[in-house]
């Protein structure tokens, strides 16, 4: 038998094929773009990540001969995405992403409406799924009206794939509608924002199933059996079942785009204040926390263009051991900020510039201003009693040992770094898949995996860290009060 796991990004489909034990066979990528069409819009055309998905079983069917043994999917996706649809079940308007800041102002009126934290376990971030349709009731009233079912992109995916409204706990976590800690729909915070539980689809666990595969899709796949698909979950869950995050004390720190540090929670311990998320995890009767900031690698990447150096090549002329942090000192709040300031509209900049000021500065001030902010989260998941000893980090940052070596040190906890690269929310969806068909226990199949290398803290850097840590926090109120 084999499974396969899809990863929806933002920016392109992960296809992942893998056989009875988890072990990948094969994998394939399709790409498609990001629509800006105003200031603060960020909207996909759900056909793209349809055409992703046809080509990318295309290829694997002819390039893997175990994909004719299908029996499970998975489905990760990109949080927060509002996918409208009519009674028809066609899509009404672009979705509206993750990223998408034009709703700020209908998620501070929500966040500001009786129960709706208590309830819901967060701040409602601007991103999340209610304040868009809260924003589309506002600003496209006609669409509004004809709005019959609202799915996130990973259960857009599934409804393409089973043709059923159905989705899982820890995607439909971020939307503000859901009971977080009961797992249900909840009749208030639909009312508040104007929705109704039959535009919800239905909720399952991201580890059962959800539905079968179309008979249409098997046939034209090559497909004979019957092929569960899996809730699903959302991306950094379905990250969370690919390294083994399941348990208190387990966690990540992700350096994408965005940066992301996670940590598995054995019961329900919400803290919006600190603006951290508190999320269902996409098993049963677990959760997990995480902090997120808005730009992670984003802000090396920024800092590439302006310099016409490519990231590696300005990493690179550092060396292998960080410095104490500098006086060039970076904020890096180029989209905005999630935790801990629940911040749309601050932005970055650099302090301390000097006429003497080198590439290399700004490119340590960058590195520096990104571990910072993930130590932001790590404060706020401390305060929760979050077991934090030790971290699996992955994503593209990683690559950098001199950003590896400061974070650990900035954090002061070791950063382990998986062996392999199939450990992302590709493989964790495989695994959903796994768990679907076969109904074994969660945690026997989302095995942590082997670590090939610990980075330690360097012990010297500690006092130094802990004051830079203390300038940049006091930054941010002065750098705001201009903005």
């Amino acid at each position: 038998m084999a499974y396969l796991g899809i990863d929806l990004g933002t920016s392109g489909l992960r296809a992942l094929l893998v056989g009875d034990d988890g072990t990948p066979v094969g994998s394939t990528e399709r790409h498609y773009d990001v629509a800006h069409p105003h200031s603060g819009w960020s909207e996909q055309d759900p056909a793209d990540w349809i055409a992703a998905l046809d080509a990318a079983m295309d290829e694997l069917r002819a390039s893997h001969p175990e994909f004719a043994a299908l029996k499970g999917i998975g489905v990760a996706g990109h949080m927060h995405g509002a996918t409208l649809l009519d009674a028809s079940g066609d899509v009404l308007r672009p979705c509206i992403l993750w990223n998408d800041t034009r709703s700020h102002a209908q998620a501070a009126k929500l966040d500001g409406t009786d129960q709706v934290r208590a309830l819901s376990g967060n701040i409602v971030f601007p991103g999340f799924t209610a304040p868009k349709l809260e924003w589309v009731r506002e600003n496209e009233p006609e669409v509004f009206a004809k709005v019959a079912k609202v799915l996130l992109p990973a259960a857009y995916l599934n409804f393409y794939l089973t043709g059923e409204y159905v989705a899982d706990m820890s995607d439909s976590a971020g939307t503000s509608w859901l009971d977080v800690g009961a797992r249900e729909w909840s009749d208030h915070l639909l009312d508040v924002s104007h929705m109704r539980r039959d535009q919800m689809p239905r909720l399952v666990e991201g580890s059962e199933a959800a539905g079968t595969l179309r008979s249409d899709l098997a046939a034209k796949w090559g497909l004979a059996g019957p092929v569960i698909v899996a809730g699903g979950a959302g991306d950094n869950a379905a990250a969370a079942c690919g390294i083994g995050a399941m348990a208190e004390g387990q966690g990540f720190v992700s350096l994408g785009t965005s940066g992301v540090l996670l940590s598995a929670r054995g019961g329900y311990h919400p803290a919006p204040d600190t603006a951290l998320h508190t999320f269902c995890h996409a098993v049963p009767d677990r959760w997990y926390q995480m902090g997120v900031m808005l730009s992670a690698t984003d802000s090396l990447n920024w800092l590439s263009r302006i310099t016409a150096a490519k990231p590696a090549e300005l990493t690179a002329t550092l060396g292998d051991d960080p410095k104490a942090p500098g006086r060039v000192r970076f904020l890096p709040y180029l989209s905005g900020e999630r935790t801990p300031h629940n911040d749309a509209e601050i932005r970055g900049a650099f302090t301390g510039l000097a006429a003497e000021t080198t590439r290399d500065d700004l490119t340590r001030a960058v590195l520096e201003g990104v571990a910072f902010g993930l130590r932001d989260s790590f404060e706020a998941l401390k305060a929760t009693d979050a077991q934090l000893d030790g971290l699996i980090a992955i994503g593209g940052g990683t690559a950098s040992r001199y950003w590896l070596k400061l974070i650990a040190s900035v954090l002061d906890v070791p950063l382990h770094l998986p062996k392999g690269s199939e450990f992302g929310a590709a493989l964790g969806a495989a695994r959903l898949g796994i768990a679907a068909v076969t109904g074994a226990n969660p945690d026997q199949i989302m095995a942590q995996p082997e670590i090939r290398e610990t980075v330690a803290p360097v012990a010297d850097l500690r006092a130094a860290c802990d004051d830079g840590y203390a300038r940049f926090r006091a930054a941010y109120p002065a750098i705001r009060s201009v903005q």
